[in-house]
C-alpha cells in the first residue's frame, strides 16, 4: 500500500501574540536568537605537556589536531634486551598534525603529520608517542574577525586612507 503524505501543522500566524519565551527558534525574529560568542583560543605554542596516562596521550592529540602550528612528535626508543619502551633518547619528527585515527587502544590509534621538509605523510601509533611539543607557530593566533576589526578600527582613527588589511605570510 502506497505512503500517503503527511499532513504538517502550519505554525502560527500571529507569532507576535505569544511571548518570546514560549516559541520555537524557527518562529523568532533572526534579531532575538540567541548568538553564541566566540571563546578564546588557548595559547599551545611553547607548551610541553606531560603524557602520563593514556587519557593524557588522548587529550593531547585532540588539542594537537586542532592546533594551527607544527608539532614535534618524540617517539619512544624500544630497549633492544626486552623490547620495553624506555621514555627517552626516542626520535623526533615535526611537522603538522593534519590526521588522527582514534581507535580502541593506542596502538590502534594513529596520527599522521605533513612534513614540512618533504611530501612524505607518516603515521605514528599513539602507543609509540613518548612527547608532544607545540614547537610551531600557531597561525591562527589572533586571526579572528574581532582581530580584523580592532586592527582596521585602529587604522582607520590614525586617519590612514584606503585601508586593506592583508594576510600575514605563512613563512
Amino acid at each position: 500500500m502506497p505512503h500517503s503524505p503527511q499532513a504538517v501543522a502550519p505554525l502560527p500566524h500571529a507569532t507576535h501574540e505569544l511571548p518570546s519565551h514560549e516559541l520555537s527558534s524557527h518562529e523568532l525574529p533572526s534579531d532575538d536568537l540567541e548568538v553564541v560568542p566566540g571563546f578564546e583560543r588557548e595559547n599551545l605554542q611553547g607548551w610541553i605537556p606531560q603524557l602520563a596516562t593514556e587519557a593524557d596521550v588522548r587529550a593531547v592529540i585532540e588539542k594537537a589536531f586542532d592546533y594551527r602550528g607544527d608539532v614535534t612528535i618524540t617517539r619512544k626508543a624500544k630497549n633492544k634486551d626486552k623490547d620495553k619502551d624506555q621514555n627517552k633518547d626516542g626520535s623526533q619528527i615535526t611537522g603538522y598534525l593534519f590526521d588522527r585515527r582514534i581507535g580502541p587502544t593506542l596502538e590502534n590509534s594513529v596520527v599522521r603529520l605533513m612534513l614540512a621538509t618533504s611530501n612524505e605523510r607518516p603515521a605514528i601509533p599513539y602507543g609509540e608517542i613518548a612527547a608532544i611539543a607545540f614547537t610551531g607557530r600557531d597561525t591562527a593566533a589572533g586571526k579572528s574577525y574581532e582581530a580584523w576589526v580592532k586592527k582596521y578600527w585602529e587604522k582607520r582613527e590614525k586617519g590612514e586612507k584606503n585601508i586593506s588589511i592583508e594576510p600575514e605570510a605563512l613563512e
